[in-house]
């Protein structure tokens, strides 16, 4: 199949391509892609996926190879973000006529919001990590070695929130849902990232870059861009602390699902089931080492999925519209990547200018979910179409499960 990409030219940098045939591309993210191109570390050319759109310093959306040099604002502050699913043994005819208990179940199940150090809408009290499941205990062990090593060298990070947010969702896109595929089999699904650790750890690198940079700020596209070339004080050390904070990402989702899965089966009236049919976990907010065009390069995908050759990926939509499980085909020119969801085409702030309550409750009819004020920001308005962002990366994925939502949690 022929790359379904359009190309954009760069002077003075490399080409972009951008597999956004049929959907929204603002000007703003085109602006941030040029700049990125523009950097002399970057190899081959810049690749945007269909749900592109303007982030802070780099595009979301974006999947930049660099030689030689990381760009901490590009890897960004919710490092490690990424999705979970498993697919279980139960179907539709298993659940109740209300879900009201399962969304409760859920929500009593995972801390989500802004609930640090306070009862939360969960009812749990988070202010110590000792209070937290014997799992959640056992998992920051493991961890806490490395963020000891880092906190050595940085002692900046070292009073980040780590282990009281293992285990819990956080805040604004970030959710968890009970879904259908094609053949009524339910499905779990979650979106969340390294908590309030991998915030603190990126904002303090990406300060720790501009500081190094000082004096050649002003011969970069954008000061967000600043970066640590390989072999350089703090090169090492960011690599360090980002690959840290993405096994935390990873072990935060696995956490939150093993209490889902618990919750659900402690739930009366549901039958027994079994999770062993397939799982996913994938970063969609991360660097990692691979190599392309026969280059060793840091590759960051800056909410992009990696898709390589019969890889499973996760690609969701919003709170009202399906989400899918994906195969990769590999495709060399998206750099084996595909988009990580529908892609924002309106800022929170327009969202809740335009959108009423009454809006997204129409929207989200067919979901039990939360209908307030404070989600007026994720309503699936507020999103691209997903039926488009798909078809402009046929040639990057195919489909394997079509998800439908019908309890959805949000953070």
């Amino acid at each position: 199949m022929q790359p379904n990409y359009e190309v954009i030219e760069v002077e003075n940098g490399v080409p972009i391509k951008a597999w956004v045939r049929g959907v929204p591309f603002d000007d703003g993210a085109r602006a941030q892609l040029v700049n990125v191109a523009r950097l002399p570390f970057v190899h081959k050319w810049v690749a945007a996926m269909p749900d592109v759109h303007w982030g802070i310093g780099a595009t979301v959306g974006s999947v930049i190879p660099t030689v030689g040099a990381i760009i901490p604002a590009a890897v960004g502050v919710d490092i490690g973000c990424g999705m979970m699913a498993v697919q279980t043994s139960l179907t539709a005819s298993d659940l109740p006529d209300s879900l009201k208990g399962l969304r409760a179940a859920i929500e009593r199940a995972v801390p989500h919001g802004r609930t640090l150090g306070r009862k939360g809408r969960g009812g749990r009290d988070e202010g110590s990590w000792h209070d937290l499941p014997g799992r959640n205990v056992a998992a920051w062990t493991e961890l806490e070695p490395g963020f000891r090593r880092i906190a050595s060298k940085h002692p900046a990070v070292k009073n980040a929130n780590h282990a009281s947010h293992l285990g819990t969702l956080g805040t604004g896109n970030h959710f968890i849902e009970v879904c259908l595929d094609e053949a009524e089999q339910l499905w779990l699904l979650l979106h969340s990232g390294s908590r309030g650790v991998g915030n603190k750890i990126g904002t303090y690198f990406i300060e720790l870059a501009k500081e190094d940079m000082r004096h050649a700020l002003g011969n970069l596209p954008d000061k967000d861009l600043a970066y640590f070339p390989e072999g350089a004080e703090h090169f090492a050390d960011y690599v360090e602390a980002v690959e840290w904070a993405q096994r935390f990402a990873m072990t935060n989702r696995a956490l939150m699902m093993q209490a889902v899965v618990a919750a659900l089966r402690e739930l009366p009236g549901l039958p027994g089931f079994t999770t062993e049919r397939m799982a996913v976990n994938c970063h969609h907010n991360y660097v990692a080492r691979e190599h392309h065009y026969g280059q060793d390069v840091f590759l960051t995908r800056k909410g992009a999925v990696r898709a390589g050759a019969g890889e499973l990926g996760i690609i969701p939509g919003s709170m009202g519209v399906q989400s899918y499980i994906v195969r990769g085909k590999g495709q060399p020119e998206s750099f084996d990547s595909c988009s990580h969801g529908a892609g924002r085409q309106l800022s929170r702030t327009k969202a809740k200018e335009l959108f009423t309550l009454a809006d997204h409750a129409e929207a989200t009819k067919h979901v039990e979910c939360r209908k307030d004020k404070d989600v007026i920001d994720e309503t699936p308005m507020a999103y691209k179409s997903i039926d488009h962002v798909m078809a402009a990366q046929s040639d990057l994925v195919e489909v394997v499960h079509t998800l439908r939502q019908v309890v959805c949690v949000k953070g």
